[in-house]
């Protein structure tokens, strides 16, 4: 049995879509391109992924559930480095689905230039950039 959906209610479908028509989401090589103009490369992946995968070096680990609270220029949990809302964040996740929901949540704190890599991890690898065990 199929129930209807709520009234204004949105599938994930569409909340990813309207998420990322906010984001100038990067593929593997503007992301490359981009860390190596000091943008800062975030790995949200929960740890049996990062595990089975692989990472890209240099990524900072910040698993999804806390990644809010460690770059909102508000929050007494931040990251040190997490002081300007004019911040250049990536957001990885594994093939580019949670990724875009996180960016688009740090986008809706204020950080303007927070954005995803399209595919994610997966899309990196395939691209033969560098990766780690």
């Amino acid at each position: 049995m199929t129930l209807a959906p709520p009234a204004g209610s949105k599938s994930i479908a569409e909340i990813l879509d309207e998420a990322r028509t906010r984001l100038d989401r990067l593929g593997p090589l503007a992301t490359d391109a981009a860390i190596r103009d000091g943008a800062i490369l975030i790995d949200i992946r929960p740890a049996a992924q990062r595990a089975e995968h692989g990472r890209i070096p240099g990524a900072l680990i910040i698993e999804r559930n806390v990644l809010e609270w460690r770059l909102d220029p508000r929050s007494d949990a931040r990251l040190p480095f997490a002081n300007s809302y004019d911040l250049a964040v990536i957001i990885t996740c594994q093939e580019g689905y949670t990724s875009s929901l996180a960016a688009a949540a740090l986008q809706d704190l204020g950080l303007h230039r927070a954005t995803d890599l399209d595919g994610g991890f997966r899309a990196w690898k395939e691209a033969g950039l560098p990766t780690t065990n």
